[in-house]
Order: C-alpha cells, then structure tokens, then sequence
C-alpha cells in the first residue's frame, strides 16, 4: 500500500457546528432513503410472488423471515469493516442497488425458463437483508466519527430516521411505484435512487476518508451499475413480454397488471382446415375461461340457479360478463347486479372485440349493473335482496381470495337472499383438489343452506364442481327452468349424472373454512401440487 492508498486519518477535533449540523442531517437523510428503498425491496418479492405463485402469507412469511434473519447476520458481519466504514458502506449499497433493482426481473426470468423460483427467492432475500442488515453499524460509525454523542440519542437518531423512511418506501410502492412504473420499473427505479444516495453521502461528506483506491474502485463501480440498471430498463419491456409468452402456450395478444393483479389474454392460432381458435385468460396465471369450452361451465354454474324467481340477480365476479351473459338469456330477468373487485377485467370484457363477441355484449344491456369492490365488504351493506345469486370467483389459492370462501362469507350471502332464493357456489374440482372441494360444502352447511354438490366435465379444467344451496326454504332440487334456453352442453339427464361422484372421489370428511383458519390456503398449496 501505498501512501497515497492509505486512508486518511479522522481528526479528533469537533468540527465547526455548521458543518457537522450539515453532515448529520445528510447521514440521517441517507439512512431515511436507504431504509425506503429497503422496505421496497422486500415489499416488490412478497408482490411478485403472490402474483406467479399465489400465497401471499406464504410468500410474505418466506421473504420476510429469511431478511430479518439475514439483516442480523449482515448486521454481525459488518463489524470488521468499521475501521473502513466509509467505502464499505459505498460497496453495499451499490451492491444492493444493483441486486435490489434486478431482483424482479432475476426471479420472474427464474420463474419462466429455469423453474427455480423457490431456490432464487430464498436466495435474494438472504442476500438482500445480508446488506441491509450492514447499513445501520456502519452509519452508527459515520455518525460518530463526525461528532461524538451518547450511544442511546446516536441509535435514536438512526432508528427514527430507519423507521420514518420505512413508512415512506410502504407507501410509496402501492400507491406511486406500481402505477406509475410496474414492479420490473419500479424496482430498477429505487435501485438508481438507493445507489445515488448511498454514493453520494461518501463521495460528499466521507471523500476524504476514501483511498485512491477505492475512490476510484467505488467510481468505477458506480458506473456500472447504472450501466446495468439503464440496460435493464430499456430492455424491460422486450424482456416482460418474452419471458410472459414462456408461461403460456398460446400467443399472447393482450397483458396489463392492474391494481390487483395480472390480465392476460391468449389466442391460438386457427389449424389448417378449421376455423377455430381458442381465446383464454388468466389472471395472475390462473386459467379462468377457454372460449372452445367455456360454455359448460357457465351453462352449468347459472341455469341451475335460475331455476326459479330470478327477478333480481347477483353475480359476485365474473367479470368477464360470460355468467352475465347467461343469466340475461331470461326475458324475466329484470336486473343483474355484478360485484367485481377489478374494473381493468371488466372494462376489457367491455373492450376487447373478442371478449365482446364472446360474452353477446352482456355490458351494454340496461338490466346490467356493476359495482366494483370487494365482494365481502359489498354484501355487508347490500341494498336489496336477490332471488339468486352466482358466485363465480377466483380460486381460493391466496389470502384475499380464500375469505370469499368462509362461513362468514356465506353467511353475508345468505343475508341477502330473498325467501326461497338460491345460490350457486363454483368450488373447484372434486377430483383434483377433494378435501377444498368439500370443504366448501361444509362451509355452507355451516352458514345455514342446505346443498346440492355435482360436478361436469369441461376440458380445459378438467372434472370441475359446485354446489347449489338454499338457506331457510326447501333444500334444493338440482334442474333447468321449464323455460331454459336452448343450452349447447347441460340437459336434465346431465344434471342427473352430475350429482353421482364415483367411489375414487366420493365424499371427503373435513371442517370448514373460516376468517380465522382459513383451511382452503392450505388444501390449495397441498392438492394441485404437480398439476
């Protein structure tokens, strides 16, 4: 080492009042934005992985447990870097910048062509709060080398400002991040800024502590990432729709994320000799419909339940306006009230040509009202009751889903329906998933309705199920209204065979499913495990 390597020796005088008023309020403001984009980081995992895996808990119990984990480790492991605090603190936070920023884009590319997501989260995360967990002893250091005060008002200091940024990076990635960049940008976006305020505390305040060395070492470093980051960014949108296409086997011709969740919309292409092709959408990679098939099982979810007064009918989900499309099919039908959480589905079905043609422009008809918000939150403050009601919502798999399936949930519904009403509940495949399947039934036996479960075939699902229930009245006799439509796949004698469930898959034992044991979160993990 040579002289001019070496670092530079601190003086042990108290600097001008100004200055070091100056310096410590940078400090303070360089742990303010590193505990933001810290939070961020973690926040963009637990988000991406509810989205390609579902399980939010899960995800959120994964990502933060191994980071509070690491941030100790991190925090141990930086104790024989304080002689050196200042271009350590530099490294980490370039390093963070640079891994924090891709993280996204690293664990969807993991996700789509190399399936190991689980191995690569577990990873990040580590690595992620391996660095965070270094920040704090180090400013601790740089906040004492520029003015000696007592160890408890130091860590005040740092801790306030920590948990102040923290609120900031909360509220930042719901509400400014997402819309206005989406989770690929949005988390290069805080990687540039955790770089800028991490550098740009040393080269300013600290530069005099830095060697040659590493003065030039952390220059060079700096400009690589963001090197890397501005690539990144350019090449974002090339990447998001490559790696999307690996997840699905048809071309995709629409994908936007909205604010709860990722819309996307296939269509193969037509075989030689058949003018056929076949239109899907998934939402956050779940298949909610094919068009070659889609009309089993809405024909089987809705006519059913209209079997009966249906002056008034209810429909929670189904945005897509293909079980709305069914139910306005009767003359009688007088008013079909639709609840969809997100207006981005709807205003698609609304849209998109061949949505339109799919669902017989069932938004445009007069009788079709829709509310957006939360189906659970809406039926705690119904304005009337409804002679019957379809639930046709997205698969119990995450956390703000499973709630639409609990005995609470049924007990709102059951509070809303007229006398003699009834219900129809889509509940997954009887033969994939059992014990939720059932689960389900028991949920509503729970809630007070008699039920009716049975089961069809639609090839794109696979054996899929549901159950009829009424509350209060006559248990109900599963059958099509004497003046039902002319329906392509559901008769009487397919009714009748529906409710005969072979040996292999015939009733399962098992309690319900509720607000506080939400049970369905973990059938769901265990039984389309492999499928």
């Amino acid at each position: 080492m040579t002289a001019s390597d070496a670092p530079q020796v601190v003086e042990e005088s108290t600097p001008p009042r100004p200055y070091w008023r100056l310096a410590r309020s940078a400090v303070l403001l360089a742990v303010f934005v590193c505990a933001a984009c810290g939070l961020v980081y973690e926040l963009a995992l637990v988000a991406l992985g509810s989205y390609l895996v579902g399980d939010t808990v899960g995800q959120a119990s994964i990502v933060l447990g191994v980071m509070v984990f690491a941030m100790g480790v991190g925090a141990l492991a930086a104790k024989p870097f304080q002689n050196r605090a200042a271009a350590v603190f530099a490294a980490i936070e370039l390093a963070l910048a640079l891994l924090g920023g891709l993280s996204v884009l690293g664990l969807y590319a993991a996700f789509a062509w190399l399936d190991l997501y689980g191995p690569a989260l577990v990873a990040t995360a580590f690595v992620l709060g391996l660095l965070i967990g270094a920040e704090i002893p180090l400013l601790m250091v740089l906040l004492q080398r520029i003015r000696q005060q007592a160890a408890g008002s130091a860590v005040a200091d740092l801790f306030a400002a920590d948990y102040v940024g923290a609120l900031l990076g909360g509220l930042a990635f719901p509400f400014l991040l997402l819309p206005l960049f989406g989770q690929l940008k949005g988390a290069l976006v805080v990687g540039a800024v955790n770089a800028v305020a991490g550098v740009a505390l040393i080269f300013t305040v600290f530069r005099r502590e830095l060697s040659r060395r590493a003065l030039v070492g952390l220059s060079a470093g700096t400009v690589v990432v963001f090197l890397c980051l501005g690539y990144a960014w350019f090449t974002a949108k090339d990447f998001e729709v490559t790696a999307r296409q690996q997840l699905y086997r048809d071309p995709v011709v629409h994908a936007e994320r909205s604010r709860y969740q990722e819309i996307v919309l296939t269509r193969s292409v037509a075989e030689p000799g058949r003018n056929v092709t076949d239109l899907r959408m998934f939402l956050n990679g779940d298949l909610q419909f094919s068009s070659i098939d889609e009309y089993r099982y809405h024909e089987s979810l809705v006519h059913p339940a209209l079997n009966g007064s249906r002056g008034e009918v209810l429909v929670l989900g189904a945005g897509d306006g293909l079980a709305v499309r069914e139910a306005l099919r009767y003359p009688d039908v007088r008013r079909v009230t639709v609840v969809d959480l997100d207006p981005a589905v709807v205003e698609l079905a609304r849209s998109k040509p061949q949505l339109r043609e799919l669902n017989g422009d069932a938004f445009t008809d007069p009788r079709v009202r829709v509310v957006h918000a939360d189906a659970f939150t809406w039926l705690r403050d119904a304005p009337y009751r409804f002679d019957a009601v379809v639930v046709d919502l997205p698969d119990p798999n995450e956390t703000a889903t499973a709630k639409l399936y609990t005995v609470e949930f049924y007990t709102l519904v059951g509070a809303v329906l007229a006398d003699g009403g009834r219900v129809v509940v889509q509940s997954g495949s009887p033969y994939f998933a059992p014990r939720s399947y059932w689960s389900i039934e028991a949920s509503l036996k729970e809630a007070g309705f008699d039920s009716v479960p049975f089961h069809v075939d639609v090839p794109s699902f696979g054996n899929w199920g549901f159950h009829l229930a009424t509350a209060g009245a006559e248990p109900p006799r599963l059958g099509l209204p004497d003046d039902a439509p002319g329906l392509r796949f559901l008769d009487e004698a397919t009714l009748r065979a529906a409710q005969t469930f072979p040996a292999d898959r015939g009733r399962v034992d098992v309690p319900p499913n509720t607000l506080l044991n939400p049970r369905l979160l973990e059938y769901a993990r265990t039984e389309w495990r492999g499928y």
